[in-house]
Order: C-alpha cells, then structure tokens, then sequence
C-alpha cells in the first residue's frame, strides 16, 4: 500500500468516521494515546455494564445488546489488556441476557421497539448465535477475564462446535475466535482441522467487486498471519484476498461497507469501521509500508 493510498484512507477516515473511529485510527496508525479511545466508548456503555446507543451502527437505540458487547470487546482488545472492572462489567451484563445454558443471542425482543435495521428489528428469532458467543468468549479468554458466565458459555461454544456438521460464514468467524484463544489447545487444534472443509465451505476465496453484496473472504477469519485460521488457505489465496482489498479502496480512500443499506447514517459509519479493518489487517500481512509507527500499547 503506497503513501498517497494511506493517505487518503486517513482522509476519509477523518471526514467521514464517528469520534470514536477517528480515535480508534489516530492509536492503530498514527501512535495516538489510548485515552480517547476509551473515552469514546464509555459514552456507549449503560448502566447495566452492556453497549448501546448505536456503538453498532444498525442497532440505534438506546439499550444495551449482546452484538454491540462484542463489538466494544473488539474496540477494548485493540488497546491492550482490557481493565478487569470492564470486563467483569459487560460479563455481569452478559449472564442477565443469556439463556439458561450460557448462549446469547445478538438481539433482544426490545430491538422491536426501537430504531434498527430491517433484519433486526423485524427478527422473530431471539435463540442464542453460535458465532456471536464464541467469539465474545474468545475475547473474555484471551484478557484473562473470569467469571461464572465466561465458563458458562465456554462449555456451551464447545458442545455446539462439537456437534457442527455445518456452519455459515458469521458463525465460523466466531467459532475461529473462539478457537485462537481457547485454554484447550490440543482440543482446539484438533476442532479446527475438523471443521476445515466446512468452513472453506462457505467462504469466497476468490471474491471480485460486487456492490453491496456482503463477501466473507479468508481475511475475515484470519485476520492475521499468526491466526489459527490462517492454515485453512493457500498462500496464493491469501495474496488475492490482499491484492482484493487494496483494489477495493475507492477513490475517496474508503472502502464500500458492502452490507445492506437502510440508513444513510448507519452506511457511513459501517464504512469508517470498514476502513479501519481493511488497513489494520493489510498491515498485519505486510501490505503497509514501514512508513507507520507501531501500535501503541499504553493503558
């Protein structure tokens, strides 16, 4: 990735991208503090210790979510260890939305009530999601945040895998997240090179420009070269999904959000969070030249 391309990347970032975003781009590219970060995503968490407030940009409302717990993790995990208080916070939230046997769903019923996007809000499905718990019990695993609901879902992510003999491209996301960061490893491993072909089952090695069509690429597992994803594809797939991503910048340095649109608003702020993941990850594979400092690591 040339200079010029970074550059209009930051541009758009900083004309286009909420506060928190633009935060979030400043630590990962540009050395930036941790403080703001953190600042910015208090202003999304409720009294309850969950996330709301439209931190996911297609759930508007006010209350607090399980989808929108997974995406403040997600925003914590890139700032360093996350504080225990937090984590211990969005857990208790996390065991009150729960079934009784630890798995979440993404939504609550209450989303009917409030402004969301169409597949939200007209949802009559609230059952738990493989994919979203997993991968939000991977984070709790990988900060070392401990409590009777994390090894409450840990067991029901591992019965769950453990029956799979079919598997969509959200949820294998999760369940790699799940996997990379798992205390079991040998369980892991042996988890991971069983559910191979199912997983490259549902993923488009070989994706090209195709509107607002969402396309899970092997980038969206193994977003890194260390993942335990990363085995499942070639090293020639894994060039063409980076040469994909860096043909895919617009012209105004942002990449398309390429999810379904029903808001102005929410289309906007998806892609921020878009460009924001197509540079950390071009970055992790060596596509960002030198030219960028290290990611800061402060608390």
């Amino acid at each position: 990735m040339t200079w010029d391309s970074f550059r209009t990347a930051e541009h758009f970032t900083m004309r286009n991208a909420r506060l928190i975003d633009r935060h979030r781009f400043a630590h990962l590219f540009q050395n930036g503090p941790t403080e703001p970060v953190r600042q910015a995503l208090t202003a999304y968490r409720n009294l309850d210790g969950g996330y709301g407030n439209g931190l996911d940009p297609d759930l508007r409302g006010h209350a607090s979510q399980p989808a929108a717990a997974q995406i403040a993790l997600r925003h914590l995990d890139e700032l360093g260890p996350i504080p225990t208080t937090v984590g211990l916070g969005i857990c208790r939230y996390l065991s009150t939305v729960s079934e009784p046997d630890g798995g979440l769903p993404p939504v609550l019923p209450n989303v009917r009530y409030s402004e969301a996007a169409p597949w939200w809000q007209h949802r009559d499905d609230f059952t738990a999601d493989l994919g979203l718990t997993a991968h939000i019990t991977g984070y709790l695993h990988k900060h070392h945040i401990s409590h009777p609901w994390r090894d409450l879902a840990t067991a029901w992510c591992w019965k769950r895998i453990d029956a799979l003999h079919w598997t969509d491209p959200h949820e294998a996301i999760g369940i790699c997240a799940f996997l990379q960061h798992a205390p079991d490893r040998p369980r892991a491993v042996q988890a991971i090179n069983r559910l191979h072909p199912m997983i490259r089952a549902g993923i488009d090695v070989n994706p090209k420009p195709c509107g607002q069509r969402h396309v899970h690429t092997p980038l969206d597992l193994a977003d890194n070269p260390g993942h335990i994803a990363r085995p499942l594809f070639t090293e020639a797939e894994i060039d063409r999904n980076l040469d994909y991503f860096e043909n895919s910048q617009r012209p105004d340095g942002g990449w398309d959000a390429a999810w379904e649109h029903w808001d102005t608003a929410a289309t906007i702020e998806r892609e921020g969070m878009r460009t924001i993941q197509r540079l950390r990850i071009l970055r992790a594979y060596g596509r960002v030249a030198a030219f960028l400092p290290p990611p800061r690591r402060d608390r």
